[in-house]
């Protein structure tokens, strides 16, 4: 036989277990959002990073491609990474630095020689290899805080007159 219980002897047991049940759903729910939006700024801080490393790159590569031996100057490029027509990024390349120089006696084949031209055939001018170190500086003017510093060092075949104008 069951004993009879009385509606006093309840006194909300019920309410308290489920307001405890409630409290730390909240709580469960308020950690994941806080966890998704810290892992979303993380997410975009690397990307915008790595586009600015690309900026950089891509400047590099532009100053690289053009005869920056003949006069060595810094400059400014924008950086247009998505071809919307507004600058993503701004590159201050440093005035480009020759920091080695060593001669190629005339009697040995120059490397790349056949694709050099001209200038480089003559087997009776020693031609020299310089190193050069380009440093650049990434900012981004829209806001995102990016900014990155990118050195590359490139290899460049020169000539006595060319390395006597530019490297001292």
């Amino acid at each position: 036989m069951r004993p009879f219980v009385s509606p006093r002897s309840q006194r909300g047991a019920t309410l308290v277990v489920g307001l405890i049940m409630l409290t730390l759903i909240t709580l469960l729910v308020t950690s994941a959002f806080t966890l998704s939006t810290s892992g979303l700024k993380s997410v975009g801080n690397m990307q915008a990073r790595d586009e600015a490393i690309a900026a950089g790159n891509k400047a590099i590569e532009q100053v690289v491609s053009s005869p920056f031996t003949n006069s060595p100057v810094g400059e400014t490029i924008n950086v247009d990474l998505n071809n919307d027509g507004t600058t993503d990024y701004v590159v201050v390349l440093n005035t480009p630095t020759c920091v080695s120089v060593a001669e190629i006696p005339g009697t040995t084949v120059a490397p790349s020689s056949l694709s050099l031209g001209s200038a480089f055939n003559t087997s009776t001018s020693n031609l020299y290899e310089t190193i050069w170190d380009l440093d650049a500086n990434v900012t981004d003017p829209n806001g995102s805080g990016a900014a990155v510093r990118v050195h590359q060092g490139v290899r460049v075949l020169l000539t006595q007159t060319q390395v006597s104008a530019v490297c001292s």
